[in-house]
């Protein structure tokens, strides 16, 4: 074939490309000017095995991925305050179901077994020293949407702490906690309710609310299950914490009592649930 005759036939293949892209150039520009877009004809596809048909899009295609779209709002500074939060606030008869010192593999389980009966959800303190070696249950106590705050990593007085040792004991537990439920505490608890101004304020540059009780069921004494009943049902109120515990010693007693007086509350019309922090 002669070079003259290939430059004809190139010249005509551009010459028909440039003809199309001017028509369909047209038509936008016609169309963002309110005249009417000039028609351009799609080119058939040639038939033959090459042929496919055209796959529609998966479903997870259609969603935006997770790390597009606004940022989130960063949490606002946690206040420093001079007291712990004693009650909750909520609409009607509202309580919350607190337990501290776990979690402990030989009671813990049976207390969130009878909250999930129940589908209530409460609040642990878990001190560091258990939580490390039982990660599972931390995990399930995220999963079935309760609150697990921090009580320190061995349960110490920190009154008669200094700083550094306060902050130690918060920041060990809170490490665990996060690396177990991927997000670390929100709340936290003074064991013995003892806290002191350095308690308050290095909590809430972790981030975490102070939160004491205002029924004590003193389970840890071991008064007997009818005891530790009688105390919560007489001390149910609106915003009431009930404390109770899960671990550091004997607390058959305790997960009992739990089976006797939760459904007791439900059916007197209490709901029991846990404290969010945008309504304190």
């Amino acid at each position: 074939m002669k070079t003259d005759q290939l430059l004809t036939r190139r010249g005509a293949l551009l010459a028909g490309a440039a003809a199309v892209g001017a028509a369909g150039t047209a038509g936008v520009l016609g169309a963002l000017a309110g005249e009417a877009p000039v028609p351009v004809r799609p080119t058939a596809p040639v038939p033959g095995p090459e042929t496919r048909r055209a796959l529609k899009p998966a479903a997870y295609r259609l969603r935006p991925l997770t790390g597009y779209g606004p940022p989130r709002a960063p949490h606002a500074p946690t206040p420093v305050r001079r007291e712990p939060l004693l009650n909750i606030s909520g609409r009607g008869r509202t309580m919350v179901l607190t337990f501290d010192d776990g979690p402990d593999p030989r009671y813990t389980p049976d207390i969130l077994d009878t909250l999930a009966e129940y589908e209530v959800r409460a609040m642990f303190f878990v001190c560091g020293e258990m939580a490390v070696d039982n990660k599972d249950l931390l995990v399930r106590m995220a999963d079935d949407g309760h609150v697990v705050g921090n009580h320190t990593w061995s349960h110490p007085l920190l009154t008669g702490l200094t700083r550094k040792k306060i902050r130690h004991e918060m920041e060990r537990t809170a490490e665990v906690i996060d690396a177990a439920c991927g997000e670390p505490p929100r709340w936290f608890r003074a064991p013995y309710g003892a806290w002191n101004r350095a308690a308050f304020q290095l909590g809430a540059e972790l981030g975490m609310e102070p939160l004491a009780w205002t029924v004590d069921t003193l389970d840890w004494t071991t008064p007997g299950t009818r005891t530790i009943v009688d105390r919560v049902e007489d001390g149910a109120a609106p915003g009431v914490v009930v404390l109770s515990h899960d671990a550091g010693g004997d607390r058959s007693q305790s997960v009992r009592a739990l089976r006797s007086y939760l459904p007791n509350l439900l059916d007197s019309g209490y709901h029991l649930t846990v404290p969010r922090r945008q309504h304190l």
